[in-house]
């Protein structure tokens, strides 16, 4: 494996598991944690190296957290690193919150905390609240040994947040089809101006960018996955500490490890085909949403939002390419066979959904054009 050094000379593996996609017993956002097939995985990454595990307090409702704990309980703990997330939006008593993040994890500290998905939306939220002092103790204390925070917003409110308080990292969306049509450069920039280390998530975009349209596949060097190339990317940014997969499977631990072991540069031709293939994706989809399910715990009516923003990306990719937005409503016709509560139509606009949204997506907007179209 692959390290890199961090602040007091630890080595952190390049490649680190994000523990929001854990495998599932049952299909569906709110199905059971598999948990031997976790610990299959965690034992795989310990075994091969990865030493950096992320997790929040929102994941899987609650559990990844406790099942990720109790499979990392059968290692040293000196022998790995875990980082966790303070969620105003969960909860805003952050004292608690935290105690019961120690309590789900079975530890006395946690490495790498985070404040959780920072939007300009909720920045306020976490300025107001209170957190940020009481973070700094607990640091101070021992019991948190690094500060930082996940982002979302703009490098406007990034550069706001790195001047108000001193950080000991930032973790932000980095993937190439940010990289040439979102800020994930902007902000990578700002963030190496400051020699701040950077902690990766969604480098494969949800895994987006690993399930590639035949158009763009025929742009692939022969032999080359697109997963592969997606972290190669990413994995050659100078200041990138960590980049976080959210492996589901051991297919994809071994892959990916293979790739963080590899260390291969991009050649030309490779950073010139993903350019390219970022723009095709530009243009195919309507909303880049990377299925993290944030929206779906906060929906008053149980939508499942992300199986309903894919089938909108393949009505709008019908519709570009006919031309003609009637014809392609065919793609969207599968949505009547869901129970009437489960469709667009059902969605009141409250707009829970986009302000829990890391890609600020206007969801509600989505919504009302799907349900115009299917009645």
């Amino acid at each position: 494996m692959r390290y890199e050094k961090y602040k007091e000379n630890i080595e952190l593996s390049k490649l680190g598991l994000g523990a929001m996609r854990l495998p599932q017993t049952a299909p569906g956002f709110a199905g059971p944690i598999d948990e031997p097939q976790t610990q299959k995985i965690i034992d795989h990454c310990m075994a091969l190296g990865v030493n950096y595990y992320d997790t929040a307090y929102i994941y899987h409702g609650g559990k990844s957290e406790v099942v990720l704990g109790r499979a990392l309980s059968k290692y040293p703990r000196e022998s790995f690193y875990v980082a966790d997330k303070f969620n105003v939006q969960a909860n805003p008593d952050y004292k608690a919150q935290y105690a019961e993040q120690l309590s789900r994890l079975q530890m006395k500290y946690i490495d790498f905390y985070l404040l959780h998905g920072v939007t300009d939306l909720t920045v306020a939220d976490y300025e107001t609240s209170g957190c940020i002092p009481y973070f700094q103790e607990q640091k101070r204390a021992g019991r948190i040994k690094y500060l930082g925070f996940s982002f979302h917003g703009t490098p406007e409110c990034l550069e706001m947040l790195l001047e108000k308080h001193p950080w000991d990292f930032v973790q932000i969306q980095l993937n190439f089809y940010d990289w040439y049509h979102r800020t994930a450069k902007r902000q990578y920039e700002i963030l190496c101006q400051r020699d701040i280390p950077i902690m990766v998530m969604e480098p494969i975009h949800g895994g987006m960018l690993a399930n590639l349209p035949e158009s763009c596949q025929k742009l692939l060097p022969e032999e080359t996955s697109p997963a592969d190339l997606a972290l190669r990317f990413v994995m050659e940014l100078p200041g990138a500490a960590v980049i976080l997969s959210g492996m589901s499977n051991l297919q994809q631990v071994q892959e990916n490890i293979a790739t963080a072991d590899g260390g291969r540069q991009l050649t030309k031709e490779e950073h010139a085909a993903l350019k390219q293939i970022s723009e095709i994706l530009r243009r195919k989809i309507a909303v880049p949403c990377t299925g993290c399910r944030y929206c779906c715990d906060n929906c008053p009516q149980g939508l499942d939002i992300p199986v309903l923003l894919s089938a909108y990306n393949e009505y709008r990719d019908d519709a570009a390419a006919l031309g003609d937005s009637a014809m392609a409503s065919w793609r969207l016709a599968r949505l009547k066979a869901l129970p009437e509560n489960q469709q667009p139509g059902a969605c009141i606009g409250c707009g829970s959904c986009t302000s829990h949204c890391p890609q600020a997506l206007e969801i509600p907007k989505y919504m009302r054009e799907m349900a115009e179209m299917l009645h």
